[in-house]
C-alpha cells in the first residue's frame, strides 16, 4: 500500500509558476516510477510528466514540454512538478500517480498506475 498526498496548489496569473509536491508513505517510494496527471472540470484525466524510479529519466506532455519540470527527492519521500508560464488552459486538478511497473511506451494510461492522490486544485487567470 501506497499513500500519496498532493499540495501546493493555488490560485497564479499567467506567465507565473507554481511548484507542485506530492509526498509519498508505505511501501519503499525509490521502487515506483511517478507521474502526473490533471483534469479539468468535463474533460478526461490527461497525462502530464512522468520520471523514473532513480530520477534519471523523465517524460512530459506536448503541451508542457519546455515549461513544466518534474523532480524526485527520494530521501524525502516526495516528487515535484515546477510548473512555470502558465498558461489559462493549465488549469485543472492535479494528480500524482505511482507506477511499480512502469512502461514507457503506456505511461500514459490510467490503468498503468498503482495508487493515486487526491489531488490539487491549480487555477490560472488570464
Amino acid at each position: 500500500q501506497v499513500q500519496l498526498v498532493e499540495s501546493g496548489g493555488g490560485l497564479v496569473q499567467a506567465g507565473g509558476s507554481l511548484r507542485l509536491s506530492c509526498a509519498a508513505s508505505g511501501r519503499t517510494f525509490s521502487s515506483y516510477a511517478m507521474g502526473w496527471f490533471r483534469q479539468a472540470p468535463g474533460k478526461d484525466r490527461e497525462f502530464v510528466a512522468a520520471i523514473s524510479w532513480g530520477g534519471g529519466s523523465t517524460f512530459y506532455a506536448d503541451s508542457v514540454k519546455g515549461r513544466f519540470t518534474i523532480s524526485r527527492d527520494n530521501a524525502k519521500n516526495t516528487v515535484y512538478l515546477q510548473m512555470n508560464s502558465l498558461k489559462p488552459e493549465d488549469t485543472a486538478v492535479y494528480y500524482c500517480a505511482a507506477s511499480l511497473l512502469f512502461n514507457v511506451a503506456t505511461m500514459y494510461l490510467l490503468n498503468e498506475y498503482d495508487y493515486w492522490g487526491q489531488g490539487t486544485q491549480v487555477t490560472v487567470s488570464s
